[in-house]
């Protein structure tokens, strides 16, 4: 597989399940928001994201590039073990075209390594 690292720095936030959404969510080109019955989870570009909201910061995203047909299977489950072999937590989002894994800054150089040695293509320009 190809996966390409995308620019920038990624926040994962938690706000109430009754929030909001706020503006500052989707103000990037990337961004995805899910909620729950528990909680209101927003995946969005870092710096865009108040001092005051939880969420885990510095996050860097790797791109599966696509489009993946929905026949194909185990291609996420072949990058997180991976990953998780190379000792690399993954916070992974899919959308209709392909995947993506967010994987903390400070292990983003590991995960590339991992994913090369694993016969993989990672493009980081």
């Amino acid at each position: 597989m190809t996966l390409d690292v995308l620019p920038g720095s990624f926040a994962i936030c938690r706000l109430s399940a009754d929030a909001s959404l706020p503006s500052w969510a989707s103000a990037a080109a990337f961004s995805s928001v899910t909620r729950t019955p528990h909680e209101l989870s927003i995946l969005c570009d870092g710096e865009a994201v108040p001092a005051d909201v939880e969420a885990q910061r510095e996050f860097r995203a790797l791109m599966v590039r696509g489009p993946l047909d929905f026949s194909l299977t185990g291609i996420l489950a072949a990058l997180a073990g991976t990953l998780a072999a190379a000792a690399v937590s993954i916070f992974p989002v899919s959308t209709y075209e392909t995947d993506y894994l967010f994987v903390r800054s400070v292990d983003l150089n590991r995960s590339i390594a991992a994913l090369r040695a694993a016969g993989h293509t990672v493009i980081d320009v």
